[in-house]
């Protein structure tokens, strides 16, 4: 069959497409919009050459400050990315692969997707993977669902430790559904709070959700909150920062039943809003109500190894209510980037770079608090990440290291009510003990700012 060029409608199509239609212009396909709802306001541009277009663009992306030394973290972070991770991501075999539903033509695609399944397996210490899912937020939806799903029942209880940024799309997702959503109050040291879960855990709840570092950097072992769960008859949901993975306990030796997380850590850069990662790992006994992709290893009928996709069917896609979930793709080329990420770095290097976390955070806080007028804002163990708590208004203090070239952190206040003198620091491979020093002493001189 002779492939005909696409080509832009001509002023003769439209005319034919218009008599065809009992229109006579395009204003006409809008007449059944009433006039109150129409916006009159629509200013656009004349059209610019691609010279111009580029000149406009370098211009306002000129605006961005993108030389500040980053301490800021709350669930991103900026560590370091081999070339390497760009250069093979960005091959054409990758950077076009469609959805891998013809096995015989993406052996490639799926076999990479597999390895990913396998290393989130084997950080988290869980059974199952998925081939991803589109960021940390939705991930941890997902698993809500699925753990409902399971439980049949329609309480979630989540940790106010849980990023609030994860928990405000939580209550968004969730608010027209028959989602019964609470959450539980942070105890005082930072942590989740064992006396509020034993007054509202319940054979009522389905999932309970729980994060490791909490958004405050403060690790915990949740063992016995997961046992607690358990008794109940629910399911133990943690959202978990890869990265600390490399040093402290699993989820998976926690007891937990769900992993989620933000992969961005793992390879990806600190784009302002993504393209990010979702990860999500289960135990085996949940592989049928997962949603997204699971990519299996099988053999043809001549005893090769090969790649597939396996317990997802595509016609899940179009079941509507019926449907394991509403995710009907992933995000295989940051996936790809994750893994390519991970098998770079190696085991020992994973672990070795958790160790530079680790010490430039130690480091840092011995500097800042010795800082007059700082102090903790929990005295707990962190892994990378810790809050202090400043004489005065934290979102004050970062405005003004911005202007001096410092991203130093992120203000508490502007999601926990009571907590405006609260920051945030993240600290990571990428950050020299002399930029601590720096940062040690803008923050001091502004602190004594009046």
């Amino acid at each position: 069959m002779k492939k005909t060029p696409f080509c832009a409608t001509s002023e003769q199509d439209q005319e034919a497409m218009f008599q065809t239609l009992g229109i006579s212009n395009f204003d006409d396909l809008f007449a059944g919009i009433p006039d109150d709802l129409r916006s009159e306001t629509m200013d656009v541009p004349e059209g610019l050459s691609e010279m111009e277009m580029m000149q406009f663009v370098r211009k306002i992306a000129s605006k961005n400050s993108t030389d500040l030394v980053n301490f800021c973290g709350a669930g991103f972070y900026d560590h370091y990315i081999p070339a390497a991770v760009d250069a093979l991501s960005s091959r054409g075999e990758f950077y076009t692969a469609y959805t891998p539903y013809q096995p015989e033509a993406s052996q490639g695609t799926l076999q990479a997707a597999f390895e990913y399944q396998t290393a989130i397996c084997r950080l988290t210490d869980m059974d199952v993977a998925n081939a991803s899912l589109f960021d940390g937020g939705t991930a941890l939806f997902e698993a809500i669902m699925m753990a409902l799903r399971q439980t049949r029942r329609n309480k979630v209880l989540v940790d106010e430790g849980v990023s609030p940024i994860y928990r405000a799309m939580l209550r968004c997702y969730t608010q027209n559904l028959s989602v019964d959503y609470q959450e539980v109050p942070l105890s005082k040291n930072g942590v989740a709070d064992r006396s509020a879960y034993a007054a509202v855990l319940d054979d009522t709840v389905g999932a309970v959700v729980l994060q490791n570092p909490n958004f405050f950097g403060c690790l915990d072992s949740l063992t016995e909150l997961i046992d607690s769960t358990h008794a109940v008859k629910a399911l133990a949901i943690m959202s978990v920062y890869p990265t600390a993975l490399s040093h402290i306990e699993t989820p998976g030796a926690m007891g937990a039943d769900i992993v989620t997380g933000e992969g961005q850590g793992l390879g990806l850069p600190l784009n302002f809003g993504g393209p990010y990662l979702g990860f999500m790992a289960v135990r085996k006994k949940l592989v049928r109500k997962m949603p997204g992709r699971i990519v299996g290893e099988t053999e043809d009928a001549q005893g090769r190894r090969g790649y597939v996709l396996t317990l997802q069917a595509r016609e899940q896609h179009i079941r509507r209510e019926k449907a394991t979930s509403n995710i009907c793709s992933n995000v295989q080329l940051c996936a790809l980037r994750a893994i390519i990420y991970l098998s770079l770095v190696g085991k020992e290097g994973f672990a070795n770079l958790g160790l530079q976390c680790m010490d430039r955070a130690s480091y840092a806080w011995e500097k800042l608090i010795a800082i007059d007028g700082v102090e903790p804002a929990f005295n707990r163990s962190f892994f990378n990440e810790f809050a202090v708590r400043l004489p005065k208004n934290a979102s004050v203090v970062v405005s003004n290291l911005v202007e001096q070239g410092i991203a130093a952190g992120f203000p508490v206040g502007r999601y926990y009510e009571g907590m405006e003198n609260i920051l945030l620091l993240a600290f990571t491979e990428k950050r020299t003990k002399e930029e601590i020093d720096i940062l040690a002493a803008k923050l001091e001189s502004a602190l004594r700012m009046a």
